[in-house]
């Protein structure tokens, strides 16, 4: 083996390492590949990667002996400890200067961990948030780099060449993220988004089946007719193809698939950043709460029982309906990309890094899982105004729920009147009334925290920041006892 000609080294030899070693050698890059079980390095010399132009090592002194310099190695191991642990291995063979890339499904406060760990070592971190799957890695991901902003013009070219390329422009789906974990958390929103998207699709299809009585074939050629329009998406693509496809005995496989989700933690994460945040990314939480309720079939089955309720027939306008569930689900679409960019742009005001909204609506275009048409109407509403408070806000989005909001509330009627969930359509519903109220109920609330604990409160005869309690049992009305500035 000749010392020091792989361009990059990748640690982690699953399906994913592999695939991205495959197209990171397809773009002319020479790689050299370790994993902590040996025999994992020569099936893969052996099998997919025979002829081409990946070197095989078999410890890690081997492995950075085989590297260029500065250093490139990118870890794709599983998140968490083993991170960790693979760093601390890899430490006495790194130099200043050196990058280490974690591009797994890491928590975004590990990878702010780790840029400052590193840094004082003078050894670069990127936390790389990577989207697409197996199929993604293998032919064109898009991926979310952050971390050390040194490192990023040593890997731009080699990340922009292996990433998808969006199909209206070329463009690669791969950009600078910003500082700090922010690579992560942003792989994290599209997640909870993720998780949004396919609890949508679930409710309209469970609206058209249970509600409007169609068949699995019925509905998907619906889905496949919304894949031409505003909601054209992967998503919904793939959605036509789980329903189109038919078991053994002919009869269609999705109705035969236990109802119960499964999950992987990143939504959860989602939920949580926004709790600690304080902002209401209702969709995200309640398509996680729904995974949950779907694990527990046997109480649901139970219940089932316990409280029957009468099929209700559906009377009115089958095809209008039909096109109203198009609304809800596009209108509850806006308002979880609206939620989720809330969400980046809050954590970025806390965490002090610098997003470009614009540029990861691009990067989303293709190859990450909720690739679709519509996130080019995001980037030309940041275009327009890159300091955007709210997608809401734009001429755009404001003109396509005011359009669709109609359809959506009947929906949402129909749905509560023939008794058939939809927490996301009604939570997208709830936000969007609420946000737009200029008056909510929570002066009442306000009084009541002051009356049990004293928590005070602001007036609307007041300046902004000055603060009340009242002895609420005092009479008068209810006399101001002070005022604090708190």
């Amino acid at each position: 083996m000749t010392l020091g000609q792989a361009d990059i080294g990748l640690i982690g030899l699953a399906v994913m390492g592999q695939n991205l070693v495959l197209n990171m050698n397809d773009h002319g890059y020479k790689v050299a590949v370790f994993n902590r079980t040996v025999s994992k390095v020569e099936d893969f010399a052996k099998g997919s990667a025979k002829g081409t132009q990946v070197i095989p090592t078999y410890s890690l002194e081997e492995f950075f002996k085989a590297l260029k310099r500065p250093r490139k190695v990118m870890m794709m191991v599983k998140a968490g400890q083993a991170v960790d642990d693979l760093i601390q291995e890899c430490l006495p063979f790194l130099e200043a200067g050196d990058i280490i890339i974690d591009g797994g499904n890491s928590h975004y406060p590990d990878s702010e961990r780790r840029v400052k760990m590193l840094e004082d070592k003078g050894v670069l971190f990127l936390g790389t948030g990577i989207s697409g799957g197996e199929e993604g890695a293998r032919h064109g991901p898009s991926i979310m780099p952050g971390g050390n902003n040194k490192a990023w013009p040593l890997i731009k070219d080699i990340f922009q060449s292996i990433s998808a390329k969006a199909k209206e422009d070329g463009l690669p789906c791969c950009d600078w993220i910003g500082e700090g974990g922010a690579g992560h958390y942003v792989k994290m929103v599209h997640n909870g988004i993720e998780y949004g998207d396919m609890q949508l699709i679930c409710e309209a299809y469970q609206l058209l089946r249970d509600l409007l009585g169609l068949s699995v074939d019925e509905i998907e050629k619906i889905f496949k007719e919304w894949n031409s329009g505003v909601l054209s998406s992967y998503l919904i693509e793939i959605t036509g193809g789980v329903l189109s496809y038919k078991d053994t005995d002919g009869k269609p496989l999705v109705d035969k698939i236990l109802d119960v989700a499964g999950q992987k933690g990143t939504g959860k994460w989602t939920g949580i950043s926004a709790l600690d945040l304080g902002l209401p990314v209702t969709l995200i939480g309640e398509a996680v709460f729904a995974r949950c309720l779907s694990s527990l079939k046997s109480e649901r089955v139970n219940a089932a029982k316990a409280f029957p309720h009468a099929k209700v027939e559906f009377k009115g306008d089958k095809k209008q309906f039909i096109e109203d569930v198009k609304n809800a689900l596009y209108a509850s679409k806006i308002i979880s990309y609206a939620q989720g960019f809330m969400l980046m742009k809050a954590a970025a005001d806390d965490f002090k890094w610098h997003l470009n909204y614009g540029s990861i609506a691009l990067i989303w275009r293709e190859g990450c899982i909720i690739r679709s048409r519509f996130l080019n109407d995001i980037k030309k509403a940041y275009d327009k105004n890159k300091n955007l408070d709210n997608l809401l806000f734009d001429d755009f989005f404001k003109k396509e729920i005011l359009s669709a909001e109609a359809g959506w509330r009947r929906v949402v009627s129909k749905a509560i009147e023939h008794a058939v969930p939809v927490p996301c359509f009604s939570t997208a519903l709830a936000f969007f009334d609420g946000y737009r109220s200029e008056h909510l109920p929570a002066n009442l609330l306000q009084g009541l925290r002051d009356f049990f604990g004293a928590h005070t409160y602001e007036r609307i005869d007041q300046p902004r920041g000055k603060f009340f309690h009242t002895n609420w049992s005092g009479t008068g009305g209810g006399v101001t006892a002070g005022s604090y500035s708190i």
